[in-house]
């Protein structure tokens, strides 16, 4: 199921979410323009290596090596913050702003747009550590914004329950469907923590890449918690808000 929109209204232009899908844009461009091996080195340097990360709190593990853990310790606190903004190609970059673009505006409208950056942030850190922790061993670099953007999702699930959302359904034909967010975005909890739960189940050995499902869940998780902590910038109705 793909969201298309949502029927929320706003009152605010959402400036910040425009700056983040148009800095994650505009950081990626850079990184496809070094060339393949220059753009490997940009992510092994600015991704977040759970391995990495590990050392440098002074957690042991014994079986993680490679140049990519060779960085100073400032730097790997530093790429918490910078993986969030490094995709591995178009079609992870794409489908990430257009969740960022549907559900981050309304979220930014109902908290302000500098308590929403630090929201987001604080949501991508969150879920930076979730992934560092369940993967320890790892230095693959964990890169994507799709961990902020699951606190994005947390939050909204909470601000918004009733909200509907319409989703393209392919389904043998393509139809349009309305459904309550808390539906949409509970669906997509539950898809991410038992996905999660497969790949540590079938997984034979570290350093195997592909989708850090556990820095969704912790975003996500850390969303939902987090958002009643900001104040709401109006007393507006909203969908089962405030």
């Amino acid at each position: 199921m793909i969201p298309l929109k949502d029927d929320t209204p706003r009152l605010s232009t959402p400036l910040v979410n425009y700056f983040l899908i148009a800095a994650n844009v505009a950081v990626y461009l850079f990184q496809a323009s070094l060339g393949a091996r220059s753009e490997q080195a940009f992510v092994n340097a600015f991704g977040m290596v759970p391995a990495r990360l590990a050392g440098v709190l002074g957690v042991a593990v014994p079986h993680a090596h490679g140049h990519s853990l060779a960085i100073s310790p400032e730097l790997a606190l530093v790429t918490i913050f910078t993986g969030m903004f490094l995709h591995g190609g178009w079609w992870h970059l794409i489908p990430n702003m257009w969740f960022l673009w549907i559900f981050g505006r309304n979220v930014e409208d109902s908290l302000g747009s500098f308590p929403y950056l630090v929201f987001y942030l604080v949501c991508g850190v969150a879920a930076a550590l979730v992934q560092a922790v369940a993967d320890l061993g790892s230095t693959v670099p964990v890169v994507g914004a799709s961990g902020a953007i699951a606190g994005v999702l947390g939050g909204y699930f909470v601000l918004y329950p009733r909200a509907r959302v319409l989703m393209l359904v392919p389904f043998f034909l393509i139809f349009f469907l309305w459904l309550p967010a808390w539906v949409v975005l509970g669906y997509w909890f539950v898809l991410q923590f038992l996905s999660g739960l497969g790949t540590a189940l079938v997984a034979t050995g570290r350093n195997t890449g592909g989708i850090a499902f556990w820095a969704h869940v912790g975003g996500f998780v850390a969303g939902v918690l987090l958002v009643k902590l900001f104040p709401a910038r109006t007393r507006r109705y909203r969908y089962g808000g405030y």
